[in-house]
């Protein structure tokens, strides 16, 4: 397959034919400047938080690196020559650092022009595993953190096609590995295979409700590639790269040892396969096996599940959730419904929660009953454990703190998960004695962290909280001027240290160790900010009203020199958003931006046009709010302008647009956003939507946070899409989408059909197809022509 040099369009305006060939394009001086930029690395550390690692990336992929030979099977998308995800982002340079040092060390023995994914810490913490991927495969690679030199331990021959291909033992001397069969047959090509027979799918009567999903199988050619690429033998491999076999070939997608390191829990997935469903929802088999690979038991058998009920708290039958129990040498956990997985039946209890110990010779004993749906459990290094629960339709949550020694529970969160503002916080987490993570206790006390969002401001924060009565108090409340601070995780409570990034407007993020004790802090990392062209531009978080009296927010930003107070000219506004569904109007008015977040231009946002003279709003609210027994998207059109209304009126309150020049846009539902704005408001001259969907029945088993199918509310679907009401919509937009879109619901098919009906309807519509590109756009090409089309695009719309 070769690269396609053409971007296929359609102008909006003063051309009479439809097709325009061109090549790609790259933005204006003051925009490529800030979007051709150096990536500052990340940053991994380990639980003691005395080693840090420096993992280097490229800005941005290459046309190349997605023009790769790609398989689209059962929901993934596959290199199958090197036989790892084709979607991989990887990691070109590492460097680590010892916590106390002052710089960082170049890791030695790296592979030329290295290819690296799929890290993580030995248990012991003392070295890194990670992979690389040449032109051939995938090989197994170690680092030793104290040396800072890595050395390969295997060919490049495993198989990372289902995610991460090994895990560690508990020695830290030798990983469990997913090789590539030596029997392995070859793929077969659709386009020359001549087909047996038809391909047959039948229904046996069961509803269902089964979302629009993507790169399905199709054919028993898929399903034969499936198995070939999927299939992959366990081996043993030792840190001096000696191998030996521990499992044969199966389709191997869990790997989990047991805390104690003794046993291993290896779940399979196996026939038959479906048609409509992803892989995740394959027939699996979960088995426990010691450390020489004899079975121990077999824990889990789930079928083919086709067939859901309706609704997001709605489940399969069985077990599921399955995994240690991170406080016992090897007891698992699970859950089961106790309402058949249906969240319409009226029951006391939804979940119950088990635990087995191993070898499993006795039954599975009862361990908690949760009232809504469970979702997870959270161990301790003491006496104590917290379940939690949540129900979609309330939007609730709840946390019950277990005592293990009686089994008693008490409630210590029961809020709606949407409330930010009522937001606890998370416990702050440990290493136990088996190098499992549990909530860091100590003299019962255990401690809470929490992001602060507050009618107020936000204001980071840490709470102790008691585990005898649950007394909460704060030890330490961020309170930083003109700067933001992300409590990443208590290092020492007793000393104080607190590892935390700290960021404005204009200072890159940076991480510091911070004593909460006096205040003091101790920069780790000096990240330069790449952005400097646009440091003066002024940034400022605006909240406003709706007519409903809801409050909104979003963040300003205004050219740098603009002179607020005397403006000598309006500017125009562009209008990026997301709409969120809520089910109360006070948690739907509840502000989480700050203005001293770091200013981060990305293709992701209208930020990089406040240095080509307009007023952008970035991130501003677009609430939909549904109460009681009313869903969000009854009201949807209507709260929608609303929400656009009121945020144009906010800023032209303040003096500084001219609202005859608005522009609006999004990407994804956001993009489904922008058309519903241009079709049933005239507050915009223009709109641009990337990767979006816009003809509901094309999902019609629920889309976004709708629960509901087409056929239950056909009026919803019909009024929401804007494709079916295309003869209204007369506004000049410009479309994007990736040629190859893998997220569920938004086929690139929903551009390309709603552009042919605007077309044949006379609107002045521009339609772009990025090749090779999926949902999230990945190329620099692509990414800079893309900026080129918006700036060309809005310029068009403003300064004709």
């Amino acid at each position: 397959m070769k690269i396609k040099t053409a971007v296929i369009a359609l102008l909006f305006a003063g051309l009479t034919y439809a097709q325009e060939n061109i090549t790609y394009r790259q933005p204006s001086a003051e925009i490529l400047q800030l979007a051709d930029y150096q990536r500052a690395p990340g940053v991994i550390m380990n639980s003691k938080k005395d080693w840090m690692v420096f993992t280097y990336r490229n800005t941005y992929k290459s046309l190349d690196e997605l023009n790769q030979p790609e398989m689209k099977l059962a929901g993934l998308r596959v290199n199958p020559v090197t036989n790892i995800g084709s979607t991989v982002t990887y990691i070109t340079n590492l460097k680590v650092r010892r916590l106390k040092d002052k710089a960082e060390t170049q890791i030695k023995g790296l592979p030329a022009n290295p290819k690296i994914a799929y890290i993580s810490f030995a248990p012991n913490e003392q070295k890194l595993a990670f992979t690389n991927t040449t032109s051939k495969g995938v090989e197994l690679w170690v680092a030793d953190l104290a040396t800072a030199i890595a050395k390969k331990i295997s060919s490049d021959n495993l198989n990372a096609n289902l995610g991460t291909p090994y895990v560690w033992m508990k020695d830290s001397q030798s990983l469990l590995a997913k090789k590539i069969p030596a029997n392995r047959i070859d793929l077969i090509d659709p386009t020359k295979e001549i087909p047996a027979g038809p391909t047959v799918s039948t229904a046996d009567g069961k509803v269902s409700q089964n979302r629009t999903y993507q790169d399905l199988l199709k054919n028993p050619q898929d399903e034969q590639n499936f198995d070939t690429l999927a299939t992959a033998e366990l081996v043993n491999i030792t840190l001096d790269g000696n191998e030996s076999s521990y499992k044969g070939a199966a389709i191997y997608t869990g790997m989990i040892l047991s805390p104690d390191g003794n046993l291993v829990m290896l779940t399979t997935i196996k026939r038959p396969y479906s048609y409509i469903v992803p892989l995740s929802r394959f027939p699996m088999t979960s088995t426990v096996y010691d450390l020489n690979g004899n079975l121990v038991k077999n824990v889990n058998e789930v079928p083919l599940t086709e067939i859901m009920p309706k609704g997001f708290s709605s489940v399969r039958t069985g077990k599921r959730s399955m995994s240690w129990r991170d406080d016992e040498p090897a007891t698992l956990v699970y859950a089961e419904a106790l309402d058949g997985g249906d969240q319409s039946k009226s029951v006391e209890f939804r979940d119950e929660v088990f635990l087995w110990q191993a070898p499993f010779n006795s039954a599975p004993k009862s361990f908690f009953k949760t009232k809504q749906r469970f979702n997870n459990i959270e161990w301790s290094n003491a006496d104590f454990a917290v379940i939690n629960d949540s129900w979609y339709d309330t939007r609730n949550t709840k946390s019950y703190l277990i005592n293990l020694k009686d089994n008693t529970h008490r409630i210590i969160d029961d809020r709606n998960y949407q409330d930010v503002y009522t937001d606890p916080g998370s416990f702050s987490q440990t290493k136990n004695q088996y190098g499992r993570t549990v909530i860091d206790t100590k003299s019962n006390k255990a401690y809470l962290v929490g992001e602060g969002f507050t009618k107020a401001g936000q204001f980071p924060f840490i709470d102790e909280i008691d585990i005898n009565t649950l007394a909460k108090k704060r030890i330490y409340t961020s309170k930083l001027k003109n700067s933001k601070e992300n409590i990443i995780d208590i290092i020492d409570v007793k000393k104080g240290e607190v590892l935390v990034v700290e960021q404005s407007a204009g200072r890159y993020p940076n991480y510091f160790i911070r004593n909460i004790k006096n205040s003091k802090a101790t920069a780790l990392t000096a990240f330069a900010n790449p952005f400097d062209s646009i440091k003066d531009v002024y940034k400022e978080v605006i909240k406003y009203k709706r007519n409903d009296g809801v409050e909104l927010s979003g963040t300003l930003y205004l050219p740098a020199g603009f002179d607020r107070k005397n403006p000598k000219e309006k500017l125009p506004l562009l209008i990026w958003a997301y709409p969120a569904e809520y089910k109360d109007k006070n948690t739907a008015g509840q502000n989480t931006q700050n203005p001293n977040d770091f200013t981060f231009p990305s293709y992701g946002s209208f930020i990089y046009w406040v240095t080509k003279g307009y007023a952008v709003l970035d991130d501003a609210a677009f609430p939909i709010i549904g109460e009681g027994k009313t869903e969000p998207n009854d009201t949807f059109i209507p709260q929608l302008v609303a929400n656009g209304k009121a945020a144009i009126d906010a800023v032209d309150q303040l003096g500084y647009i001219d609202r005859s020049k608005v522009a609006v846009g999004g990407h994804s539902y956001g993009a489904f956003m922008t058309a519903n704005l241009l079709t049933h408001s005239k507050d915009y001259a223009c709109g641009i939507a990337r990767s979006g969907a816009y003809n509901r029945t094309l999902t019609p088993f629920g889309f976004q946070s709708e629960q509901r199918n087409y056929w239950d509310v056909p009026e919803v679907y019909n009024k929401m899409s804007p494709f079916m009401n295309a003869d209204k919509m007369k506004t000049p937009m410009l479309l994007l989408h990736g040629e190859a879109d893998n997220n569920p619901g938004t086929f690139t098919l929903q551009t390309e059909r709603y552009f042919q009906a605007l077309k044949n309807l006379g609107a002045p519509v521009r339609m772009v197809l990025l090749p090779l590109e999926s949902h999230g756009y990945a190329a620099r090409e692509s990414i800079l022509h893309v900026l080129w089309e918006q700036d060309q695009f809005l310029e068009k719309c403003f300064k004709k």
